[in-house]
C-alpha cells in the first residue's frame, strides 16, 4: 500500500459515522435514492419487473452511489482505492444476484432473506476458488456492516432503547461475567495456551470478532492465533444465524426474547443483524440493542484484560512504563455505537413523522444492501479450512463448548428479563 495513504487513516469507527451520516444528510436534503424492485412471482415479472429498462437504471444509479460512498470510506481508513473499485462491483453483482434469489415470493414464505443467499454465494466462490489476498484485503466488511448499524439507528425511536437498553445492559453483565469465566476456566482445563484463553474467552463472551482484535491488541497477541479465534467466530455464527431463529419459531418464543437471545449469542454484529431481521422487526431492534449494551462493554474488558496481562505476563521495564491507562476505555471503545445512538435521537426527537416517513423505505433499503454487500463479503473471507490448519483441536473444543455455555445461559436470562 502506498505511504500516502496513511496520511489519511481514519479509525474505522469514526469513518463508518462520517459515512452513516453523509448518507442520512444527503438523503434528507439532496438526493432521495429510489428502491429497485426484487420482488418477482414467475419468469415474466421477472423479466418485465426486475429486468426492465427503467428498473435496471435504479440499480445501477444504486451501484454509482455505494461505489461512491464505499471509496471515500476505503480512502478514509487508508486501504488501497485501486484494489476496491476492483473488487466492489463483483461484491455488488453478487450481492444483487442474492437479493433477486431472495425476491422470489415462493423464498419470501420460506422467511429466508438476502442476506443468507449473500453469504451463501460468498461462501460458495471463497472456499471454492482460491482468491488472492489483495483481493481479501480490498473486502470492507466491517465497514459495511457498520454503515446499515448506522443506518438503522434511524429506524430505532429513542424510547426503545431506553425500554430495552437498560435490560440489555443488565443481560450484557450477567452474560458477560459468567461466560467469560466459564470460557476462561474451561481452557484452562483443556489447557489452552494463554494468548488463545483469553482471545476465546472474550470474543465468546462479549462480541466476537471485535473483541478477539480488541483482546489481541491488548496483550499483543499472535496474529496467526487471532486469525484462528476469528475464523472459529466467523464459521460458528453461520449455522447459529439460521437455526436460532428457526429454533425460536418453533418453540413459539415471543420477539423479545427471540432477539435478546439472538443479540446476547451470536458473536458478531452483522450476523446479529441477519438473524434478527429473519425474525421480525422486533427482534431485530432488541437484537441489535442487545448487541450494542454488550460492545458497550468492550472497553472496560480491554482495559481489564489489559491490565491483568501487564502484571501477570509482562516482567520488563518497558512493559511495566507501558501500564494501560483510562484512555485504552475509548481507545478500545466501538465509536460506531456513538453514530447508531445519535441517528435514533435525531430521527426521534428532531425529524417530523412527516419527513420520517418519506425517506424511511430508501434508508432502510440501504441499510439492506450494506448488510447484504457486508455477508457477500464475509462468504468470500472465510475459509473452512482455516479452522483446521490450528495442530491441537482443543481450543476449537472449548470454544464450541464455551458457545454452546452462552446459548443456553443466554435463553435464559433472555426469558428471565424479556418474557411476558
Amino acid at each position: 500500500m502506498p505511504t500516502t495513504s496513511k496520511q489519511f487513516n481514519i479509525h474505522e469507527d469514526w469513518t463508518v459515522v462520517v459515512l452513516g451520516f453523509l448518507i442520512i444528510g444527503i438523503s434528507l436534503f439532496v438526493f432521495l435514492p429510489e428502491v429497485p424492485i426484487f420482488k418477482w412471482s414467475n419468469g415474466a415479472e421477472l423479466s418485465n419487473d426486475v429486468f426492465a429498462f427503467s428498473n435496471l437504471k435504479l440499480i445501477i444509479t444504486q451501484f454509482i452511489y455505494l461505489i461512491i460512498i464505499g471509496t471515500l470510506g476505503a480512502f478514509l481508513i487508508g486501504k488501497s482505492v485501486k484494489y476496491f473499485l476492483f473488487v466492489f462491483p463483483i461484491v455488488y453483482i453478487l450481492t444483487v444476484i442474492a437479493l433477486i434469489l431472495a425476491g422470489n415470493s415462493e423464498i419470501k414464505a420460506l422467511n429466508l432473506e438476502a442476506v443468507i443467499f449473500s453469504l451463501i454465494i460468498g461462501l460458495l466462490i471463497g472456499n471454492f476458488f482460491k482468491l488472492p489476498e489483495w483481493f481479501r484485503s480490498a473486502l470492507a466488511t466491517e465497514v459495511f456492516v457498520k454503515i446499515g448499524l448506522v443506518l438503522l439507528g434511524t429506524s430505532v425511536i429513542f424510547s426503545d432503547i431506553l425500554k430495552a437498553g437498560s435490560l440489555g445492559l443488565i443481560q450484557a453483565l450477567v452474560v458477560v461475567l459468567s461466560v467469560w469465566y466459564f470460557a476462561f476456566w474451561l481452557c484452562r482445563k483443556l489447557k489452552v495456551d494463554d494468548e488463545l484463553t483469553m482471545m476465546i474467552s472474550s470474543a465468546v463472551s462479549i462480541c466476537g470478532v471485535s473483541a478477539a482484535i480488541a483482546t489481541s491488541g491488548a496483550i499483543k497477541g499472535d496474529s496467526k492465533k487471532l486469525s484462528y479465534v476469528i475464523s472459529m467466530v466467523l464459521v460458528t455464527a453461520i449455522p447459529m444465524m439460521i437455526f436460532m431463529p428457526i429454533i425460536a419459531r418453533h418453540f413459539h418464543f415471543p420477539e423479545e426474547v427471540t432477539g435478546a437471545w439472538l443479540g446476547g449469542s451470536i458473536d458478531t454484529s452483522g450476523a446479529v443483524v441477519a438473524s434478527g431481521t429473519l425474525v421480525g422487526e422486533t427482534a431485530l431492534k432488541i437484537s441489535t440493542i442487545v448487541k450494542f449494551s454488550q460492545n458497550v462493554l468492550l472497553g472496560l474488558a480491554a482495559f481489564a484484560i489489559s491490565v491483568y496481562w501487564t502484571y501477570t505476563h509482562n516482567k520488563s521495564d518497558e512493559a511495566v512504563a507501558s501500564k494501560p491507562t483510562l484512555g485504552v476505555i475509548w481507545e478500545r471503545f466501538p465509536k460506531f455505537v456513538i453514530g447508531f445512538i445519535v441517528a435514533s435521537l435525531v430521527f426521534s426527537f428532531l425529524i417530523t413523522p412527516e419527513v420520517r416517513d418519506e425517506v424511511k423505505d430508501s434508508l432502510k433499503n440501504l441499510q439492506g444492501i450494506w448488510f447484504a454487500l457486508a455477508f457477500t463479503s464475509i462468504g468470500l473471507e472465510t475459509n473452512f479450512k482455516d479452522l483446521l490448519r490450528n495442530n491441537s483441536k482443543k481450543p476449537l473444543y472449548a470454544f464450541l463448548i464455551a458457545q454452546l455455555f452462552n446459548v443456553i445461559i443466554t435463553l435464559i436470562i433472555a426469558f428471565l428479563l424479556f418474557g411476558k
